[in-house]
């Protein structure tokens, strides 16, 4: 039996146009000797720096995804008139940024082990681990997940959208792993119900993989950047509420 190799990825997902936060994870990956690098979509939306982010994106030419927030930045503004950064985001992104938004795809597969999409296999604004109740936010049950992901092939399945760092294993010996958010570490929601999704620290956070024939490895990366300007940015844009969640990592002060 040929011994399977070894694979290191690194996963990236909800960068919300923070270019700092992105510079940040990217020179760790670097330091880190890591060659190969995924995406897991929502890469632009948000009150800092969409279009350098966009342009950072595109030169590394790596697999991503589409994800909601993505989506929506192609559509008309008044589609959304519950996504007050709409309009900033679209006016600092050149043609050619939106035409790499158009071809992104919804789902994807890589390096043969990794299935790639942002909130599930069906719907990029459903979470794919958690259940937002009236009551709050479950993790949901491993077999309510596997019977989401029941005509996918992958032994990994990556994604992203709830922002929140986890490592979930299925009852057919499969894994799901979501990276947590390069560029947003909390925020406040109204649908299904009104919940907040908070990591607790400003940081920039992705995952490292390991997979090959002892099982898989998997590493929560927190990177610190300068999410003071990240900030500052966010307030100079008209999103106060977004300050406070790259300056704490929480929802409420």
């Amino acid at each position: 039996m040929t011994e399977k190799t070894t694979r290191d990825l690194a996963v990236l997902s909800d960068i919300h146009g923070n270019r700092w936060a992105l510079e940040a994870v990217l020179g760790d990956i670097r330091r880190r000797g890591i060659r190969d690098t995924v995406n897991l979509g929502d890469c632009l939306y948000g009150p800092l720096d969409p279009g350098g982010t966009a342009q950072m994106l595109m030169e590394l030419e790596i697999p991503t995804v589409r994800g909601n927030e993505d989506r929506i930045i192609l559509d008309e503004p008044n589609q959304h008139p519950d996504s007050p950064s709409l309009p900033f985001v679209q006016a600092n992104l050149k043609p050619e940024h939106r035409q790499w938004l158009r071809e992104l795809p919804f789902t994807a597969s890589a390096y043969e082990d990794f299935f790639l999409c942002h909130g599930t296999p069906e719907k990029d604004n459903v979470y794919l681990l958690r259940e937002v109740l009236a009551t709050g936010c479950r993790l949901l049950p491993a077999a309510a997940v596997a019977g989401m992901l029941q005509a996918i092939a992958q032994p990994i399945v990556l994604c992203g959208h709830d922002h929140l760092p986890a490592l979930l294993r299925l009852p057919d010996g499969r894994h799901v792993v979501n990276p947590g958010s390069v560029g947003l570490p909390a925020y406040r929601d109204d649908l299904p119900f009104a919940h907040a999704m908070e990591t607790g620290s400003p940081h920039a956070r992705y995952s490292l993989l390991r997979s090959g024939s002892s099982g898989l490895f998997v590493e929560s990366i927190a990177v610190p950047y300068d999410w003071e300007s990240a900030a500052a940015a966010a307030t100079g844009n008209g999103r106060p509420d977004w300050a406070l969640y790259l300056r704490t990592g929480r929802a409420a002060s």
